[in-house]
């Protein structure tokens, strides 16, 4: 009965370590495998930039498209940091990023959220509103483009050592949750295609808007 009682004992920190562990590496896939989707939508996005009035529709569609993995990757993001900096012992041996990249998180989150709140109300104001909102999604943009630049060449390597983890049969099943994992990432896109399917065609207001 001694014997059985010291194994429980040691084997229950074990499994919850454990289980910690398998917690600081799925938020890890999770947050690679939705950086690296919208590496690819934000990489489209910016080339309908370059004939944006040919473009216009396509440009709607994606940007609105995104937002749901967005929030997706800040919500995973920000869980990390909480977890971090509320000294769970799990998130504390992974560590924090770089403290470049640190410094430049709340700025991104802020600009992101500039950017994409400023282009949807593109859709819906006239006037010199517009005006005033074209010149403020611009400016943003312009900000936004230069943090993303360092934020992913930041990050890029682990990305890309990361992200398929979920989806090879050889890494897919060391961690907990890939299939959860997988369903939150797809869910996202699929709030976002039925959003951008739904207001695609704001863009008429916007061009009746300016002429």
């Amino acid at each position: 009965m001694e014997n059985s009682s010291k194994e429980e004992q040691t084997t229950a920190p074990r499994l919850h370590a454990r289980a910690r562990a398998n917690g600081v590496a799925g938020n890890a896939r999770l947050t690679a495998t939705t950086a690296a989707i919208l590496l690819v939508l934000l990489a489209a996005e910016g080339f309908t930039i370059l004939s944006v009035r040919q473009m216009l529709s396509a440009h709607i569609f994606i940007g609105l498209l995104v937002l749901p993995p967005i929030v997706v990757k800040l919500t995973s993001t920000m869980y990390r940091f909480v977890r971090y900096y509320l000294r769970d012992p799990a998130y504390l041996r992974k560590g924090p990023p770089p403290i470049i990249l640190r410094l430049l998180g709340p700025g991104l989150i802020l600009v992101t959220i500039a950017l994409f709140g400023t282009g949807i109300l593109t859709l819906y104001v006239r006037g010199g509103q517009l005006s005033t909102v074209l010149f403020l999604h611009r400016a943003s943009f312009v900000l936004w483009f230069c943090a993303m630049a360092i934020h992913v060449l930041g990050h890029l390597g682990e990305t890309a050592r990361i992200a398929p983890r979920d989806f090879l049969a050889r890494s897919r099943g060391k961690v907990a949750g890939a299939g959860a994992r997988n369903i939150v990432v797809l869910l996202s896109l699929g709030v976002g295609l039925l959003l951008a399917a739904a207001l695609v065609n704001r863009g008429n207001f916007f061009l009746n808007a300016i002429h």
